[in-house]
């Protein structure tokens, strides 16, 4: 017999299907699981002792935005660390596939909160491919940390066929042979290897940059029949259409549940965010879960919210927190990007009548529950006022706590930084909705909003919530996170089974200790002089493994990571 490469030895084997847990020894060679034996195996050439440890296939992330990063810096550790070894890319009409470095970075910077340096620079220095086949060919190359799937990013190839400036003009309408020429570039994508399309309707996202800084996202401005033209690809080839709703017009998500529905022909593959507990709109979770059970079970769709397991909680440096975008004065405050201008307007009383009024409002969509005596001070040059929320610091100065917000935001700028929880605050609630089959696991943003938020390790806490609340067994949750996903995507990843791809994650319970949810930050991958919002926790992963090699073992990588070592792959439907 040849020699294991790898042999985990002894831990507690999930074989990501759902079933019950076994002890056994799993030998890897060659980058396939060739081995589960409950009788000892001989020594491999590494040799991962997981006593007492559970043995998961890796855990999957389905909503990131890594489309920059993996280009400079393809390790993506900041989600292998906690035990992902594969993600998808392309999310919420981005990619980087079709378009050039100015329009990737007007795309992305602003919706994302990534640096518009940072994007066009990757863009610009890494782009080396003309179609979605080169594309893929290009990250293939790459030393990949984790395995990567992509998505196609309607804003991407509606941009490449119209124009930026037509692609954003409310009056511009493709002509019959640009649309036909995205229904070609789809087409293209999908015969790459491509999962399918992502498409953007929601009002808060907009462009970055010096062009056109008011406007929304491209995908916004298309016409459901420029949708329904696309999604009609989609459907024969029983691929996947991600997309964010627009929250101002909540009855077009009757719209998506009935393009999905597939009573009377094939259904199309339609995931949604969010599926969340929002503070501001307490009901919510139940109404959405409850319509795409509907859809599912009535229509025949195929449909899923996603839904990060987690409280969603946000950090915001001044007034730049995507939440603002919800409302009329907090665009206007973001749309001016100069920090001295945008300090004159906060410091307008008249605008700040505006402010207070945006924030009273107690009907309509909304995110953000805009009550700020829920949102706590965590840095500020005015000592006294950090741990406080902004309501406290208002009540002791007998102001309006909007107010107490705007006048430490035109003091300090973006050395005030607060925090609040606008959804999943909730542990019953939470619990049902990692219960519903109309969510699946996702949305955790990676790479994306890099002072804001940080969720990189989702999936480490679902799990730790599963073993402390016991809501639902440890075997449904891994399943969860990895073969229910896989399925769904249609990728061949996310089981632990002889003959399996060996990408797999070592768990250690004894360090599910709460220190997850814990604030860190460190620097940014090829971005100098930043740093983002990280979690870190690294006594819950005792190893990661892509491809059948160990990139990871408690809290160190494997030498060459994201430099010379290739372990993951591009990461086609099979």
């Amino acid at each position: 017999m040849q020699p294991f490469d790898v042999v985990i030895r002894g831990g507690s084997v999930f074989d990501g299907a759902g079933s019950a847990p076994r002890t056994a020894d799993v030998g890897v060679r060659d980058g396939k699981v060739v081995a589960i034996s409950t009788e000892p195996l001989p020594e491999g050439t590494r040799t991962i002792d997981a006593t007492g440890k559970w043995v998961i296939p890796g855990m999957l992330d389905v909503h990131t935005h890594y489309d920059a990063e993996v280009l400079g810096s393809p390790g993506l550790g900041e989600s292998v660390r906690h035990g992902v070894t594969t993600v998808v890319i392309g999310n919420c009409s981005l990619s980087t596939v079709y378009s050039e470095a100015d329009d990737c970075a007007d795309m992305f910077s602003r919706v994302e909160a990534l640096p518009w340096d940072a994007v066009h620079a990757a863009v610009k220095e890494h782009k080396d491919w003309d179609s979605p086949r080169s594309y893929v060919d290009a990250l293939a190359a790459r030393p990949l940390g984790a395995n990567v799937a992509a998505l196609l990013g309607h804003s991407d190839i509606r941009v490449a066929v119209m124009g930026l400036g037509r692609a954003v003009d409310p009056q511009a309408k493709p002509t019959t042979d640009e649309l036909n020429r995205m229904r070609q570039m789809l087409t293209d994508a999908l015969d790459a290897g491509f999962l399918g399309l992502s498409t953007i309707r929601s009002s808060f996202s907009k462009l970055e940059g010096v062009r056109f800084p008011t406007r929304q996202l491209p995908s916004t401005y298309a016409s459901w029949r420029e949708y329904g033209a696309l999604n009609t690809i989609l459907r024969q080839r029983n691929r996947i259409h991600q997309s964010t709703p627009n929250l101002t017009a909540p009855l077009e998500i009757r719209r998506y549940l009935a393009q999905s529905a597939g009573r009377f022909r094939k259904p199309l593959k339609t995931t949604l965010i969010a599926g969340m507990d929002v503070k501001a709109s307490r009901g919510t979770a139940g109404a959405a879960t409850a319509a795409a059970w509907i859809a599912n079970k009535v229509g025949g769709a195929a449909f899923r919210w996603q839904h990060l397991p987690v409280p969603f909680e946000v950090y915001a440096d001044g007034v730049d927190l995507v939440v603002f975008e919800e409302f009329g004065s907090g665009v206007a405050a973001l749309n001016i990007r100069d920090v001295m201008k945008r300090g004159e307007l906060l410091a307008d009383e008249s605008y700040r009548r505006q402010f207070r009024k945006d924030l009273a409002k107690k009907y309509g969509p909304r995110v953000w529950h805009r009550d700020l005596h829920d949102a706590q001070i965590v840095s500020c040059p005015e000592a006294e006022v950090v741990g406080k929320s902004f309501g406290e610091v208002a009540d002791e100065r007998g102001i309006h706590p909007a107010d107490a917000l705007l006048d430490l935001a035109v003091a300090h700028g973006s050395e005030l930084r607060w925090r609040t929880v606008i959804a999943n605050d909730r542990d019953d609630v939470l619990d049902r909705l990692q219960r519903s089959p109309s969510v699946q696991v996702g949305f955790a943003d990676s790479g994306a909003h890099l002072r804001n938020m940080a969720f990189y390790n989702f999936g480490l806490r679902m799990l730790e919530r599963a073993h402390q609340r016991r809501f639902m067994p440890i075997e449904a949750a891994v399943h969860r996170l990895t073969g229910e996903l896989a399925e769904w995507y249609g990728l061949d990843t996310g089981r632990l089974h002889e003959g399996a791809r060996a990408d797999i994650a070592v768990i250690d319970p004894a360090g599910f200790d709460g220190s997850s949810a814990a604030y860190a930050e460190a620097p940014v991958p090829g971005i100098p002089g930043m740093d983002r919002m990280v979690n870190r926790n690294d006594r819950a992963v005792a190893a990661t493994i892509v491809g059948g090699k160990p990139v990871y073992e408690y809290g160190e990588f494997a030498p060459g990571f994201g430099t010379t070592l290739h372990a993951g792959s591009f990461l086609a439907p099979a």
